[in-house]
């Protein structure tokens, strides 16, 4: 129970670190001004996106919303049957949750631009992030390798029931 509750409040704090460094570029940054926040490593560098990850359907505001929606609804159907029972699936959704929660408010409240803000600086051509991307991009990397881990351990004991029905068939 304890560690639901530790998900629950790390949901809130990506969405609140999420939403309050948003805010402060905002108020902080012309758009476009970068400043360096980590010599050689992070910049922090104010630019509006108006698409999904690396620009891909730029200026699409209401499919991006609606397939962030879905995704959302489907992580919230994995939780309430399969991620309550299986701390690394929960923690996965838990992730993809906040972080998409972050960048919904953004597109909805934001024009259908989201507030990018962190620029890798030793890959220049890498896309400029923010936190709530970081959430996705870990939840579903976690989500990833629990489908290949799941899928592996099922197919192990299918083997191992299939084996062990042949060895029985011909004794």
């Amino acid at each position: 129970m304890v560690s639901y509750i530790l998900a629950v409040l790390a949901a809130v704090g990506i969405f609140v670190a999420d939403r309050l460094t948003k805010a402060y570029v905002v108020g902080e940054f012309a758009l476009a001004e970068s400043r360096t926040f980590i010599p050689g490593i992070l910049d922090f560098t104010y630019v509006h996106n108006k698409g999904g990850a690396w620009g891909m359907l730029s200026g699409h505001t209401w499919l991006l919303v609606s397939l962030t929606v879905i995704v959302m609804v489907i992580c919230l159907s994995l939780l309430i049957t399969k991620g309550v029972k299986n701390k690394p699936l929960f923690w996965a959704i838990i992730l993809v949750l906040s972080g998409g929660l972050g960048n919904l408010v953004d597109r909805i409240f934001n024009g259908g631009t989201v507030i990018d803000f962190l620029h890798l600086h030793f890959m220049p051509d890498f896309p400029v992030f923010n936190i709530a991307d970081c959430a996705v991009v870990i939840g579903a990397l976690l989500l990833i390798l629990y489908l290949i881990i799941d899928i592996t351990i099922d197919h192990r004991k299918v083997s191992a029931e299939s084996s062990k029905k042949e060895n029985a068939s011909n004794e």
